[in-house]
């Protein structure tokens, strides 16, 4: 039995969530998987400090997290990660003694140096995975020293080529989704009306009501389904407003839910914010998007992505989004194109092939 460790941090649904469905497959083929939160490590009130200061600059303070990002970003400014090296590599490192584990998994950038650090030292030698949760790689997840990268498309491997990672290191399997999300079975719908899901992540967004109003001005009959997350006074103030049917349009609202798969397969519109996981979802249920609100840093990097293969629109003017869907509605060979150009972008996503390539580098490691 393989014993595997499996690094993420609670900042963003999807880190977590990625870290999650890899530990449920690597269960299913009978390995001992531990998830550990790397922020935790050092105790909590850091942990709180470190998430409360990541979600104040990414929610409230976009134009502070966008200027970190891209000095981050650059090599030739400070590299955050060395504050991540200093505070954790103690830490890290007795887990990794206690645990000893046979390979090494990492869904968050900042974790990254710290594990190769210790490579580089030889004080640990377990084969590390690398798995980029965005569709363009932040420099922290670069280093010499990963044994190997999952990258959420071909693009992204493309990405790191020209970044200077070895070619041979790269592997594009997608990101590691739920199976629901990877099942070949549809879901059959009851009624032909044009239906658009509205997802704000898994913290809802405040912005998401603006979204259902304008919705609501579409000239079209249609059915939307909100997704409010774990965002409960958001989820209390469109119920309390919207629930039902107003005018020619059925409206429902949801908090946090376990089928998004299964309303994806039942929309055939998806507007929401481009976060990696959402936008890999997408991407498997050959569902379009809108995007008419963003983050800095890397969401702005996977809806460029998006716009340039033709399957999402930003839509820059969230006044416009009614003339938007409608024309969507109008003009159905749109939207046949925009599914298109999003099934093209679908590489056979393959927990499977992660599985696989886990225990190769574990057997390489073990006869080396």
């Amino acid at each position: 039995m393989h014993k595997i460790i499996i690094l993420s941090a609670s900042t963003g649904g999807g880190h977590n969530q990625a870290a999650i469905s890899l530990a449920g497959y690597f269960k299913a083929h009978e390995a001992e998987v531990k998830i550990i939160d790397f922020l935790e490590v050092k105790g909590k009130i850091l942990e709180r400090i470190l998430v409360g200061s990541y979600s104040l600059m990414y929610s409230n303070l976009p134009n502070v997290y966008s200027k970190l990002y891209s000095i981050t970003n650059n090599r030739f400014s400070f590299n955050i990660s060395s504050f991540f090296v200093k505070a954790f590599e103690s830490e890290i490192l007795k887990i990794f003694i206690e645990e000893n584990p046979q390979l090494i998994i990492a869904t968050h950038p900042l974790i990254v140096d710290t594990i190769c650090k210790l490579k580089d030292k030889r004080q640990i030698s377990a084969p590390f995975i690398s798995v980029i949760t965005d569709f363009k790689a932040h420099k922290l997840y670069l280093n010499a020293s990963v044994d190997a990268y999952i990258t959420a498309s071909e693009y992204t491997r493309k990405d790191l080529i020209q970044k200077g990672i070895n070619r041979d290191k790269i592997y594009s399997y997608g990101l590691p989704l739920k199976q629901d999300f990877l099942s070949k079975t549809r879901y059959k719908r009851k009624n032909k009306e044009f239906t658009v899901l509205v997802m704000g992540g898994s913290n809802g967004h405040s912005t998401i009501e603006d979204v259902l109003k304008h919705i609501l001005s579409c000239r079209n009959p249609l059915k939307v389904i909100i997704i409010c997350g774990t965002d409960k006074k958001l989820l209390s103030k469109l119920k309390n407003s919207y629930s039902g049917i107003t005018c020619n349009k059925k409206i429902k609202i949801l908090g946090y839910t376990d089928k998004v798969a299964a309303l994806m397969d039942e929309a055939d519109l998806l507007i929401s914010k481009p976060g990696g996981l959402t936008v890999s979802e997408a991407i498997s249920k050959n569902l379009p998007m809108f995007i008419p609100f963003m983050l800095p840093g890397q969401e702005q990097e996977n809806a460029a992505f998006l716009v340039e293969s033709g399957c999402a629109k930003v839509v820059g003017n969230i006044d416009t989004l009614h003339y938007e869907i409608d024309s969507l509605i109008e003009n159905p060979d749109l939207l046949m194109n925009m599914k298109q150009k999003m099934s093209e972008l679908y590489p056979g996503y393959s927990c499977e092939d992660i599985i696989t390539l886990g225990a190769k580098l574990i057997e390489k490691q073990l006869i080396s």
